[in-house]
C-alpha cells in the first residue's frame, strides 16, 4: 500500500548526485533547517582567515620578532644565520647562510603542519572553506566523496608525527618563557607585562598539545586491560577530560601564539614600552 512518501515512477533521477540523487528522499529543498545554520560555518572561515592572512603577514616580515627578553613564537627557534642573535636564546643555524627568506617560513611548518591535520581544525576548514558538509544536516554540495583516502587529504594520516613535532616546538617555547623572566639586560628575576602574556601562551599551548586525539591514543591505545596499567589508566583520563576541550583549546592558544607575535611586535618596533612587575 502507498504510504505516500514514495517519489512518482516518472520522477526523473537527478545526475548531480547529493541530496537530489534519485536514491534519496523525494525532497525538493536542499534541507529542512530554518536556523542560521552558515553563522558557524561562516564564523569558522573568518577567524580562520584572520589569522592566515595575520601570520602570512608577520612570517614574511623577517622584522620585528625581538625585544630582549622576548621573542616571538613564530621565530622560535631561529634555524638560520639571518636571525637577530639572541642572546642564550634557541639559535640553532641549522641552514647557514644560504637561506634568504624568514626564517620564520621554516619553523612554522611544525605547528601550522600539526594544526592542519589536527581532527577539530579539519572539521573547521572543511566545513569553513570546503562546505564538505557546510554544517549539520545540510548536504555539501559536491558530487561525491571520498573522504581522506586520496591525495591531498590522505596526507592528514600524518598527524601523530606532526604531534611529535609540535611536542619539540612547545618544549622551545617553554624555554622562551623560562628566559622571559630576564630583563632587557639579561638579569634574572624580573618580571614584565610579557612575561605574563608568554605564560598564559605556554599553558595554551601545551593544553591544546595534549589535548589531541594522537596525544590519547599513544598513552592509552592498544591497552586490553587498564586494570593492569593504572598509570596509563589515569593519565587516559586526564588527557580524555581535555580532550573533551579540544575545540575551545585550539582558538584559545591560536589566539594566544597570535598575541604573544604581536605583542612582541609592538615592543620590538618601539611602539609599546613593556611594563615591568618587578
Amino acid at each position: 500500500m502507498a504510504t505516500g512518501t514514495e517519489p512518482p515512477a516518472t520522477e526523473p533521477t537527478h545526475p548531480s548526485g547529493g541530496v537530489q540523487a534519485g536514491t534519496r528522499a523525494a525532497i525538493d529543498a536542499p534541507h529542512l533547517r530554518t536556523d542560521r545554520w552558515w553563522l558557524a560555518p561562516a564564523g569558522t572561515a573568518a577567524g580562520l582567515l584572520a589569522f592566515i592572512v595575520y601570520s602570512t603577514w608577520r612570517a614574511f616580515a623577517n622584522a620585528d620578532y625581538y625585544a630582549a627578553p622576548y621573542v616571538s613564537p613564530f621565530y622560535s627557534p631561529c634555524l638560520a644565520e639571518n636571525c637577530e642573535p639572541m642572546r642564550a636564546g634557541p639559535n640553532w643555524e641549522i641552514f647557514g647562510g644560504w637561506w634568504g627568506l624568514s626564517p620564520a617560513v621554516i619553523i612554522l611548518i611544525f605547528p601550522l603542519g600539526f594544526r592542519l591535520t589536527c581532527y577539530y581544525y579539519r572539521k573547521a576548514y572543511y566545513r569553513g572553506f570546503w562546505a564538505s558538509p557546510p554544517a549539520c544536516a545540510v548536504a555539501e554540495p559536491h558530487r561525491k566523496y571520498t573522504g581522506e583516502t586520496r591525495f591531498p587529504l590522505i596526507l592528514q594520516n600524518i598527524h601523530r608525527y606532526f604531534f611529535y613535532a609540535a611536542l619539540l616546538v612547545a618544549g622551545i617555547l617553554t624555554y622562551d618563557t623560562v628566559l622571559a623572566f630576564r630583563d632587557e639586560d639579561y638579569a634574572w628575576g624580573h618580571m614584565g607585562l610579557g612575561t605574563l602574556v608568554f605564560l598564559v601562551n605556554i599553558v595554551l599551548i601545551w593544553a591544546y598539545t595534549i589535548s589531541c586525539h594522537s596525544c590519547r591514543h599513544i598513552v592509552g591505545g592498544k591497552l586490553k586491560h587498564f586494570s593492569r596499567h593504572p598509570v596509563r589508566y589515569r593519565m587516559w583520563q586526564w588527557v580524555g577530560k581535555l580532550n573533551a576541550r579540544h575545540m575551545q583549546l585550539a582558538w584559545a592558544s591560536l589566539v594566544s601564539v597570535a598575541v604573544a607575535d604581536f605583542y612582541v611586535y609592538l615592543v620590538a618596533s618601539g611602539a609599546f614600552d613593556d611594563p615591568r612587575f618587578f
